[in-house]
């Protein structure tokens, strides 16, 4: 993103965007794309931007939801498993959070806050978010409670 005149980066960036809808689309969505609808309706918010600022809080809300809900859950290692892939052999499924939030700060994406959206906001985004269909491929059931903490960590 340093280089946006880098026209092999940006068709390398093309593919990897085309590549991870067509992953998504088979794999479902959750609460990140739950949310991101409501958001891009609502606000002069990018979609990419709004699901990379929610993707790290969205994930701690899903960990502590199954391991409180749901422990016996394969979803628990799944998020173990890309743990392991994205910050080394031995890594566990809350460091992938962290690592999340890392590579969002370091790519400058912002906040849900630099997009206007304010804790005032967060009511309604939920009511909306959770009658949204991509909630259906979330691995656990959010509460409303729960799905503000997630727009209060990403403001």
């Amino acid at each position: 993103f340093h280089h946006g005149d880098d026209l092999d980066a940006r068709s390398d960036m093309a593919l990897a965007s085309l590549l991870s809808g067509m992953a998504l689309a088979n794999a479902g969505l959750g609460a990140v794309h739950g949310f991101a609808a409501p958001i891009g309706g609502s606000f002069p918010a990018p979609h990419g931007a709004v699901c990379a600022a929610l993707l790290a809080p969205v994930t701690r809300a899903n960990l502590r939801a199954l391991r409180e809900r749901a422990p016996g859950s394969p979803a628990l290692a799944r998020y173990d498993e890309a743990a392991r892939i994205l910050c080394g052999p031995q890594a566990m499924a809350d460091e992938l959070a962290v690592w999340l939030d890392g590579i969002r700060q370091e790519l400058e994406i912002p906040r849900l806050s630099a997009y206007g959206i304010r804790e005032q906001h967060i009511q309604e985004l939920c009511t909306k978010a959770v009658r949204a269909s991509s909630m259906k491929g979330n691995p656990v059931a959010l509460t409303e409670e729960e799905l503000a903490c997630v727009l209060r960590e990403a403001l």
